[in-house]
């Protein structure tokens, strides 16, 4: 006879597979009739903007645009102009990638790009991006909590507790955030805008209901031209915060959030006389990973002491542990340029990706940071110094767990000119996932024979042992057809943590009646 088992099933995402692709573009530009020729090329500098990602049968296909600046010194005068382009791409995975993922996040970030002039009107660039994929798949955590039988079956459970995470949404939402940023009082307001760089950073995020309120801080820094020929670099914060829909999400989940720049507009705001307040428009794609944590019973084992049973089992994988931490180091570097500078324009780190190496509870992560810097030598000439350090630290997590990081400077590199130099100071934040699997069996099905009775003819009524080392209550008594409360009761024990290990103990079989 089938033995009555309660199930639980929760819904659920896990991870289907996860994909690094990387390619190389290339593009030839024309030099528009409104900018001057171009002398010298100072510096490229590349923005990633993802337009839209999809999944299909197992296969991903992310498309965007990388905006390309090029500064240049222009033919025959001094100073700085800039061109501006857009480079756009496709990376596409095979269909076997991510087989039955219906959840897709996406991260393409420029791991070189170089521009050189072919001649005064015509420059070729080279990029190499790394597009990283993480496909989710949705599936239902089924597994037995207990099993009813009556008491005269003589049927014995052993059930565990389990803690439990379980990744129960995906959300997301493209925002536009839209907002004034105005130059510091004493500063030249700007007449051109020539480079920018903007900085998106999530601070809080809290569950209220069926929304997920989150807030944080744009940081954007600008390189401009004033009215009377000079150039400067500014940069400001700018809060925001969004509401994003999460229905039957509970208030004490966790959140995970990866946050995205589809697209920027900066501008002069035309009517502002002096120049100096700058009109931001940012294009923004959210995505929300919510996990809760659940308190679990499964039904581990079963026997009967009377009659014979049979069962089977399944592996229920669950992840146990999920912690995230942001870790940061100060980075301090000279960068030798080997001319006498006459000011600083503008500083900028680029992280790289993260390595992690373990070595027992110690997790060691390494990233790449490029350190770039634009400044005036004495003779007023523009020109641009670059440098890659490695940075590093260390976290304790448990040895068992999976850990992935990745590595940002999430505020201004702060610089000034010394002997050697341009000396740099910037911070570096490793923001680090850890996460821990178990696989446990839970039993998956369950018969119990009630015409055949368990033959304990010939077997002793009492034996004399000890507890094995690696034995359990539950071991012994399922090995010699008892219960754990006849071995307690034998032994004038009261509860199962009191069985002693160095002492022989007197275990009783069990005997059921029939009839």
């Amino acid at each position: 006879m089938e033995l009555e088992l309660k199930k639980a099933c929760l819904d659920a995402y896990e991870t289907g597979g996860e994909l690094v692709l990387t390619q190389e573009e290339t593009a030839e530009t024309i030099v528009p009739d409104y900018c001057p020729d171009i002398a010298r090329i100072i510096v490229t500098d590349g923005k990633v903007y993802i337009h839209s990602r999809e999944l299909r049968d197992g296969k991903a296909e992310v498309s965007g645009t990388v905006r390309v600046t090029v500064l240049y010194t222009p033919d025959g005068a001094g100073g700085i102009r800039s061109l501006e382009f857009a480079m756009p791409f496709t990376a596409e995975s095979d269909g076997r990638g991510l087989p039955g993922c219906t959840c897709l996040c996406a991260e393409t970030e420029v791991e070189f790009l170089e521009s050189r002039m072919l001649n005064p009107r015509k420059i070729f660039t080279h990029c190499k991006l790394v597009t990283r994929l993480t496909g989710y798949q949705k599936i239902q955590a089924a597994f037995c909590t207990d099993v009813e039988a009556e008491d005269s079956l003589c049927v014995e459970k052993q059930q565990e507790q389990q803690h439990a995470i379980f990744l129960t949404q995906i959300a997301e939402k493209d925002f536009t955030f839209t907002e004034e940023m105005n130059l510091s009082p004493g500063r030249d307001g700007a007449v051109e805008l020539l480079d920018s760089q903007v900085c998106g950073c999530v601070t809080e995020t809290k569950i209220v209901g069926n929304k997920l309120i989150l807030k944080g801080v744009f940081t954007v820094t600008l390189l401009y031209r004033t009215a009377d020929g000079k150039y400067c670099s500014t940069s400001g914060e700018l809060p925001f915060s969004q509401i994003m829909e999460v229905e039957g999400a509970g208030e004490d989940g966790l959140v995970s959030l990866q946050l995205q720049l589809t697209g920027a507009d900066l501008q002069i705001d035309g009517d502002d006389p002096e120049g100096r307040q700058i009109a931001v428009t940012l294009y923004l794609h959210a995505t929300a990973l919510l996990r809760e944590a659940r308190e679990l019973t499964l039904l581990h084992d079963l026997y009967s002491t009377a009659y014979e049973t049979a069962y089977e089992a399944a592996p229920l994988n669950l992840t146990s542990l999920y912690d995230t931490m942001t870790r940061r180091q100060t980075v301090r570097e000279v960068l030798e340029i080997g001319v006498l500078a006459e000011s600083i324009l503008s500083l900028a780190a680029v992280c790289g990706p993260v390595s992690v190496s373990r070595e027992g509870e110690t997790a060691l992560l390494r990233t790449s940071v490029t350190i770039r810097a634009l400044y005036l030598d004495e003779g007023g000439v523009p020109l641009a110094a670059e440098r890659s350090v490695d940075v590093s630290c260390q976290v304790e997590l448990p040895e068992d767990c999976r850990v992935t990081a990745r590595a940002l400077c999430p505020e201004d590199v702060q610089g000034s000119l010394g002997d050697r130099g341009i000396e740099v100071r910037f911070p570096v934040d490793f923001r680090v996932e850890a996460v821990s699997q178990v696989k446990r069996v839970c039993i998956a099905s369950a018969k119990l024979d009630a015409e055949k009775t368990r033959d304990t003819s010939g077997a002793p009524s009492l034996v004399l042992r000890c507890l094995g080392r690696q034995e359990s209550a539950w071991d012994m008594a399922k090995a010699y057809n008892t219960t754990i409360a006849a071995i307690l009761a034998a032994n004038q024990l009261e509860a199962e943590t009191e069985i002693p290990r160095e002492k022989l103990l007197l275990i009783p079989r069990k005997r059921a009646s029939f009839s």
